[in-house]
């Protein structure tokens, strides 16, 4: 974008709170959390005739000119729903903010709208979902975030089923006013009207002031938003959360107005700005509970984390509720064994900056970002690309540190229970250090050093599978 408006004097800093917490989670949830098909696309792919999706629907729940997306929303009850759970969740976890998915593509508010009709008060749960999860989650110390997609909305529900219930003016409030299909692209010929934008805005203007979240994520494609709305909404929201930060993706605001978000993404080396990833604990391709779930390990987590944090950056970790509000089992063993980790392990995480370099060891890495092409593709196919994935091995270490300790955070036992570490070596970016303990065992870590590395003999047994971190006490 062109950027022709005066955005400077809205420049905002990283605040302290999230360089120092490196670790959150989010929510996505709604009544595409009924069907759990596939993904969290469901609400637009139903509609895309001949789709897996739209098959599947038509299979379990009839024509989409006779059951549409509409018809979720009493299914959605959220009956177990319970944010003082879901704040304890959060805690155990070891994240230090977290947020419900405010609103998705799907123009189903999760919180007391006045704009917006559709949204969890008036309808489904009957439930502030914002509003509750902001009062528990502060209450537990957790800094409180919204995450909004609602400029996906143009075009979301246009349907290749000219039957299709999104058609019929009378469901104009669910879905919209009807639309040519290409609106549906990331970028289309028609961009969105003043109406779209009145109401896109005034959703913002909701959230920012009724819950003052200290993060307002937006996800990607902000580009269909004329520069004037989006220059208002960085305006309404600091104002409403002075000390807050707006995440956003891609260059959807100018540089310097908040914090980068990554999504899915890493970086190979130290940046020298803070930043954010946002990525899945689900282990299908969705962002959202689905039927017959899989989950990444606990173990799979901690490394992302540690990479992420290596490098200034922080991990915002999404897990989906059921329906009815709850998480599934695996989904909350796994974040306890997450939170149990960093219980021990959490200084070499929390209030850490970079050493002079990230790490070293076996696995090259190379930068990654859920692109524009990406989202592009994804639209056109309906579901997610794979992002190259990444295992580190017992020869890979991540490096943080404080003022008083560098710390080592490796993955695995090398081979000979010797971890040798040349960037560590004498007269090298390690000043002095007195001693090094692995965090959770009660021995010191025997060493040496000489002007080719590091040798520490690790113990046999290490307190964490998930990996182990050692405390280098600087003199």
């Amino acid at each position: 974008m062109n950027w022709t408006m005066d955005w400077k004097q809205m420049n905002h800093p990283t605040p302290q709170w999230l360089k120092d917490g490196k670790f959150g989670l989010f929510f996505h949830w709604g009544p595409y959390s009924v069907p759990a098909c596939e993904n969290e696309w469901y609400s637009r792919n139903m509609y895309l005739k001949g789709s897996r999706q739209n098959l599947e629907h038509e299979r379990r729940f009839g024509k989409v000119s006779e059951f549409g997306y509409k018809d979720f929303i009493p299914m959605f009850k959220a009956e177990n729903f319970d944010a003082k759970a879901w704040a304890d969740l959060v805690v155990a976890s070891g994240a230090k903010y977290a947020g419900p998915v405010s609103e998705h593509a799907d123009n189903f508010s999760m919180w007391d709208s006045d704009v917006n009709p559709v949204n969890s008060v008036k309808m489904g749960p009957h439930r502030d979902v914002m509003g509750e999860c902001a009062e528990a989650f502060r209450e537990k110390g957790i800094h409180f975030i919204a995450t909004l997609h609602h400029q996906w909305l143009w075009g979301w529900f246009m349907s290749t089923d000219n039957e299709a219930d999104v058609y019929d003016p009378a469901n104009e409030v669910f879905y919209g006013p009807a639309l040519p299909l290409e609106t549906n692209r990331y970028l289309p010929y028609r961009m969105p009207d003043k109406q779209f934008n009145d109401v896109w805005l005034e959703k913002i203007r909701e959230v920012s002031v009724k819950y003052k979240p200290e993060m307002l994520y937006f996800d990607s494609r902000l580009l269909i938003i004329p520069e004037e709305y989006l220059h208002e909404a960085a305006r309404i929201y600091y104002e409403a959360v002075p000390d807050g930060i707006i995440s956003y993706k891609q260059s959807d605001f100018p540089d310097g107005l908040g914090l980068v978000d990554v999504e899915r993404g890493r970086f190979a080396q130290i940046q020298d700005f803070f930043w954010q990833t946002d990525d899945r604990l689900e282990d299908n391709i969705t962002w959202c509970i689905v039927q017959n779930p899989k989950y990444l390990s606990a173990g799979k987590i901690v490394q992302q984390l540690a990479d992420v944090v290596s490098k200034n950056g922080s991990l915002l970790l999404n897990v989906g509720p059921c329906a009815d509000g709850t998480f599934h089992p695996e989904a909350v063993k796994q974040l306890h064994r997450v939170g149990d980790w960093l219980k021990v392990n959490g200084e070499a995480i929390y209030s850490t900056v970079p050493f002079a370099v990230s790490g070293e060891g076996d696995t090259v890495m190379e930068d990654e970002d859920y692109n524009i092409e990406r989202v592009k593709q994804q639209m056109k196919d309906g579901i997610e690309m794979e992002s190259g994935m990444y295992n580190l091995t017992g020869n890979d270490v991540r490096f943080t540190q404080t003022d008083k300790a560098v710390y080592i955070i490796g993955f695995g036992k090398p081979a000979d229970n010797i971890l040798r570490l040349r960037t560590l070596r004498q007269g090298g970016p390690l000043g002095e250090i007195t001693s090094a303990q692995m965090l959770g065992a009660e021995a010191d870590i025997p060493f040496t050093r000489n002007e080719k590395g590091m040798m520490l003999t690790l113990p046999e047994e290490h307190p964490f599978q998930e990996g182990f971190v050692i405390r280098l006490n600087k003199a």
